[in-house]
């Protein structure tokens, strides 16, 4: 499998690990998505039909407006010990649940369905990316953006589909 970011998201990045190396040796951030062309955007967006837009915008962006998946500026990713272990966050990649929104750690926290180990894994995580620039949304753990929709689009073409067409 491969994987595709822009050069400087990805010098960003290659800090972040720098910054986990300082803290402690062996534990390494583990990327699941880069780069999603528009094509797969769709499919996706497709897929969830049955999810009214305004709830499956939570989880997918609607192709209309992009995502920031498109230019390759925003990433998925986990924090994974010197085995090769994701540390634990609660909720796992791509987990829909409510469990895996950031804006409701609170919450969870308090009730004891994130454990303070979970929320603590997933604001090292946070801190780590912020540091050089990243943000974070309300809906996913494990999903930064490099640059706001309008910047990347801006700085970047859009990849259309798998053959790296571009649109300008």
């Amino acid at each position: 499998n491969q994987l595709y970011l822009q050069k400087d998201v990805i010098q960003r990045l290659m800090r972040c690990q720098d910054y986990l190396d300082s803290l402690h040796y062996g534990i390494r951030l583990k990327i699941f998505d880069g780069v999603r062309p528009l094509e797969v955007q769709r499919k996706m967006w497709t897929s969830m039909d049955t999810i009214p837009p305004i709830e499956r915008g939570k989880f997918v962006s609607n192709p209309k407006f992009g995502s920031v998946h498109n230019f390759g500026a925003a990433v998925d990713l986990t924090i994974c010990d010197s085995l090769g272990n994701d540390l634990d966050m609660g909720a796992g990649y791509d987990d829909f649940r409510t469990i895996a929104f950031p804006v409701k750690e609170a919450y969870f926290l308090k009730t004891g369905a994130l454990s303070k180990k979970q929320y603590e894994n997933r604001k090292l995580l946070r801190s780590t990316m912020k540091l050089q620039g990243f943000s974070s949304i309300p809906s996913e753990w494990w999903h930064f953006n490099a640059y706001p929709r309008r910047e990347a689009q801006d700085r970047f073409g859009m990849l259309i589909n798998e053959s790296c067409r571009h649109r300008e």
